[in-house]
């Protein structure tokens, strides 16, 4: 059987990141790039990277089966086809954690708690809204002031003793708490974990309003922050809830992921239409 691959483009608020698929052998994963966006056009962004895969793995456009992109990839030129990133979050996150019930999507500007069956079709979901202090973004800016880069983040909210949450409910009023917590000495440790506590409170509110059931798959930019993974942990042993979090270090690119899975279905469908035609 001749391999087929697909390509998965998810391009996000800050980042983009690409998968290249053979979906011909049990989906395996050949090669996968992420970089920040950087204020320049994602969508150039976006086709350097193509270019970049294809020539590390010695293949052309026409090797492609399939580009599906995802999240706010509708503007790309070079694609087969789009799909909404709720679904592809999903799918993603089913392959990254097979046997997960629901997928929680910790993204940079929200959060998506999604209920999903056994091959990875959205059922139900809850989200936050945009405006809301429990997202990616947030975390990021709050690292940019206290000096951390958002790859240390995980590993300093684990120091914590004391953790402190801000009180705001929108993000400029909880910034405005953080400030008012670095002039009163509270230290960076425990500001930093107090957010992730916020976060994870509101994360913790969708799954119950959803009725989650477990296993649950963290995925999205958030879920490799392991300070954030331990704070969901946390709070949701205190609810009782009795939920198992599972992750992975893929995890931020379960939106390519599962764009690269879509993209085969739809290849395959495509060819089948052609047949009967």
């Amino acid at each position: 059987m001749n391999s087929i691959k697909t390509l998965g483009i998810d391009i996000g608020s800050s980042t983009i990141k690409l998968v290249l698929l053979d979906y011909s052998e049990n989906h395996v994963i050949i090669d996968k790039k992420i970089e920040k966006i950087r204020k320049r056009h994602p969508e150039s962004v976006a086709d350097q990277l193509v270019d970049q895969l294809l020539e590390n793995n010695n293949l052309t456009i026409k090797d492609l089966a399939y580009i599906a992109s995802t999240g706010e990839g509708e503007m790309l030129i070079r694609k087969t086809g789009h799909f909404y990133s709720m679904t592809t979050h999903a799918r993603g996150g089913l392959y990254l954690n097979p046997g997960s019930t629901t997928v929680v999507d910790l993204g940079a500007l929200f959060v998506r708690a999604i209920k999903v069956d056994n091959v990875g079709r959205v059922i139900d979901y809850k989200m936050t809204g945009q405006c809301a202090s429990g997202s990616g973004q947030f975390i990021e800016n709050i690292s940019r002031y206290l000096g951390l880069a958002i790859e240390e983040v995980g590993d300093v909210s684990l120091k914590s003793t004391s953790p402190e949450e801000p009180s705001g409910i929108c993000s400029v009023l909880a910034e405005t708490d953080v400030i008012n917590m670095v002039s009163r000495g509270i230290t960076t440790p425990d500001i930093i974990k107090g957010i992730h506590l916020s976060i994870s409170n509101k994360i913790i509110k969708l799954l119950t309003s959803l009725k989650a059931t477990t296993p649950i798959s963290l995925v999205g930019g958030m879920a490799m922050n392991k300070g954030m993974i331990q704070a969901i942990r946390e709070l949701g042993e205190q609810a009782k809830l009795e939920l198992i979090f599972e992750t992975h270090p893929d995890a931020i690119y379960s939106g390519a992921i599962g764009a690269a899975i879509f993209g085969g279905v739809r290849y395959h469908k495509l060819k089948k239409a052609e047949i009967l035609v």
